[in-house]
């Protein structure tokens, strides 16, 4: 089974990759929606975090108040690596899970979406790794004007992630996104055609 690492900078167009390759049957595990299941109340990892954090980080109906912990982790560095020695290995197990199913049902290639796949030092997970990138000053306009955000806050969210250079020369593939949608959409198919081919699946 091809293993395909799907990765890119905040508002480079990652999300839309993801929709055209499920459109076309991809299973794409999603990092971020792992990171919601293991802290669902009720969890191992939830557990620890209520009992590291108690109920500064707990919702009154005993859910999990991602904001207020995500507040604590950003101001606090030695935190936020407490954060992450519960969560990332209880992610990983739930990844393996998903593989293994994927697996039993006979697929060729599986994606895993990661947005911070380099950052977190799972590139040698992967035989494939496909970045999705756009030139910064584009970025910083969707950011701007497509989520709302103001424009020193997407300029330290854009600032925050490892430099697309250094993504650009360790990924397999790179699909640019500073055309239009159809554009991408496009591209993002072309790709998922060469996957198939490389994984021995036919077109």
């Amino acid at each position: 089974m091809l293993r395909v690492g799907l990765t890119g900078n905040i508002a480079a167009g990652k999300s839309t990759v993801a929709r055209v390759w499920r459109t076309r049957g991809a299973t794409v595990i999603d990092a971020d929606e792992l990171s919601r299941r293991v802290v669902d109340p009720g969890t191992p990892a939830f557990a620890a975090i209520a009992a590291e954090w108690g109920d500064r980080v707990l919702e009154p109906d005993g859910a999990l108040d991602r904001a207020a912990l995500r507040s604590i982790v950003f101001a606090d560095p030695e935190a936020r690596e407490r954060l992450e020695s519960i969560v990332h290995p209880a992610v990983a197990a739930l990844r393996e899970e998903e593989y293994r199913e994927a697996v039993a049902r006979g697929e060729r290639v599986v994606v895993a979406d990661i947005p911070l796949l380099f950052e977190v030092g799972m590139a040698d997970e992967f035989d494939v790794i496909v970045l999705v990138d756009a030139p910064e000053e584009t970025r910083l306009m969707r950011l701007v004007g497509d989520r709302g955000l103001d424009a020193d806050e997407a300029r330290r969210m854009i600032a925050a992630q490892m430099p697309s250079e250094l993504k650009r020369a360790r990924a397999d593939v790179v699909i640019e996104n500073a055309g239009s949608l159809a554009d991408l959409e496009g591209r993002a198919a072309d790709v998922w055609e060469e996957l198939l081919l490389r994984a021995g699946a036919g077109g």
